[in-house]
């Protein structure tokens, strides 16, 4: 399978307490597989953009899997004959551990298969969800 440079990919993390998730061609849901950071006292108030925090994720059984299982993914949406970008959408519940940890990490592996990247987070910055 082959994919040129000039592909584009829009990643957007977001969080299903915060509304519907984005339209995309692709839409992850980490609610029920994946650990949740907000359950643990010390990680609930810290982000992704936290060490802690990736960690916890990204040792997530079978994330990993995840991540390379969508990355196989785009790149069979990036090499059809649309124009236009692949579209991806990852959410969890609040928007602010797995599903931004997510999103950074396939963009990483993405952006390391030569595909351009833009990641946006719509729910990383909103006050934590008390549930």
């Amino acid at each position: 399978m082959t994919t040129t440079t000039s592909t584009q990919v829009r990643i957007e993390s977001f969080g299903y307490l915060h509304g519907e998730p984005p339209a995309a061609h692709l839409t992850i849901d980490l609610r029920r597989h994946f650990r949740d950071p907000h359950v643990s006292p010390q990680l609930r108030y810290l982000t992704a953009h936290d060490a802690p925090v990736r960690a916890a994720v990204l040792s997530t059984p079978g994330i990993t899997d995840l991540i390379e299982a969508t990355a196989a993914a785009v790149r069979a949406f990036a090499c059809g004959p649309s124009a236009g970008p692949v579209l991806v959408a990852d959410g969890c519940a609040g928007g602010r551990h797995r599903a931004p940890t997510f999103a950074a990490a396939l963009a990483d592996r993405l952006r390391a298969a030569g595909l351009t990247v833009t990641l946006s987070h719509r729910d990383l910055d909103k006050p934590v969800v008390q549930r």
